[in-house]
């Protein structure tokens, strides 16, 4: 599998530690911008820059027709996105964590929402701590925990050190607690989720079309 690499960062660049030399195109960054040829190169693209530059390379990558793996958060992607990809036969994914261990959380979350129904008035908070080199706050990750959970929810964020991030949900009533928290240890554990997304957007089966992990994940473990 031929990979292209746009945006060599923190977690760019462990992708492309990842990825052995002979099969990586690019690395692709403001130094060296990917054209829509270059692009063409690749088996699958795995892009991971800040959301303010995605509409810097938006064309090449959509030109190129190459399966793409976006992990730019920050961004709001055109409404008519999934028609236009399907209409070209292209294939997307999108994530705002790309750490399998994060979708069971997500599967923990849809249980916490549905008990929470049984509890006296709970209250929700999320926090989250990022490296200080983390621009958005809150973080993609912490907007989709809300998503999850459907419910209101206070989310607060922090910035320091190095932290590659740690989610913490916290459900309270005036009798009890529940704490669920995620934390990585380390940026690998998105760079192979990226490429783990890469390999299942090669499939066969997968069709044209804007997927996210959490799409992919649910169908994959039958839930």
């Amino acid at each position: 599998m031929n990979v292209a690499v746009i945006g060599t960062g923190k977690t760019g660049g462990e992708v492309v530690d990842l990825v052995e030399p002979e099969n990586l195109v690019g690395p692709f960054n403001t130094n060296n911008k990917p054209t829509s040829e270059k692009l063409r190169q690749a088996d699958v693209i795995i892009i991971f820059v800040p959301g303010a530059a995605v509409d810097d390379i938006f064309e090449a990558v959509l030109e190129s027709g190459i399966p793409a793996v976006w992990g730019s958060t920050g961004h709001e992607w055109p409404e008519n996105l999934d028609k236009r990809l399907k209409e070209k036969g292209i294939k997307w994914l999108k994530a705002s964590n790309f750490s399998l261990g994060m979708n069971i959380v997500r599967r923990c979350i849809s249980v916490i929402s549905k008990g929470s129904e049984l509890l006296p008035e709970p209250e929700f908070h999320i926090h989250e701590i990022h490296h200080t080199g983390k621009v958005d706050a809150p973080s993609g990750t912490a907007i989709s925990w809300k998503e999850w959970l459907g419910k209101d929810a206070e989310i607060t964020s922090e910035r320091k050190g190095d932290i590659k991030g740690i989610h913490e949900l916290e459900m309270k009533t005036n009798s009890e607690s529940i704490f669920l928290k995620h934390r990585a240890h380390n940026r690998a554990v998105f760079a192979k989720g990226a490429l783990w997304s890469a390999r299942q957007l090669l499939k066969d089966s997968m069709q044209p079309g804007m997927h996210d992990i959490e799409s992919v994940f649910d169908e994959l473990v039958g839930v």
